[in-house]
């Protein structure tokens, strides 16, 4: 986990730890991850709460909430990834696995209208590091998520 997303939990959990006991309640939980905009499954949020309470209490320590929290988080992941495959299919009509650099600039631009010219052709120059004028998925993604 990065640490400025632990750095937001510990925050959080901190802030539901009236008593500052290390610990707090499962509900308290579910109002976290809907403050930070987590999308879960209620049962599957329930499963996982049970599965962490290992002492039965109904609370769960810092690090048991971190891997509830961070369960969701990753499903966040994917639903990017998957947004993300999408705009790359939009831009490759022919199925060929890769966009021209000139398709990728098009991307670049709606994604953020402030850009000029000449800054939108260092980002294709450093996408594009073989020099083929064209972008394959996986360079894509690196460049969408800095992964």
């Amino acid at each position: 986990m990065a640490e400025d997303q632990e750095s937001v939990l510990r925050k959080a959990f901190q802030m539901f730890d009236s008593k500052k006991c290390g610990r707090i309640e499962k509900e308290k939980v579910r109002t976290i991850l809907n403050t930070l905009g987590h999308r879960f499954d209620d049962t599957e949020l329930d499963e996982l709460l049970d599965a962490e309470d290992v002492e039965g209490d109904g609370k769960l320590n810092f690090e048991s909430f971190c891997r509830v929290a961070y369960h969701f988080q990753e499903e966040d992941d994917e639903a990017i990834q998957q947004e993300l495959k999408e705009a790359f299919r939009l831009y490759d009509k022919e199925g060929n696995g890769f966009i021209p650099t000139s398709s990728l600039k098009e991307i670049l631009a709606a994604l953020d209208d402030q850009l000029n010219n000449d800054q939108l052709n260092e980002m294709i120059a450093e996408i594009d590091t073989d020099g083929s004028g064209t972008v394959d998925f996986d360079e894509f993604m690196e460049m969408m998520t800095g992964d």
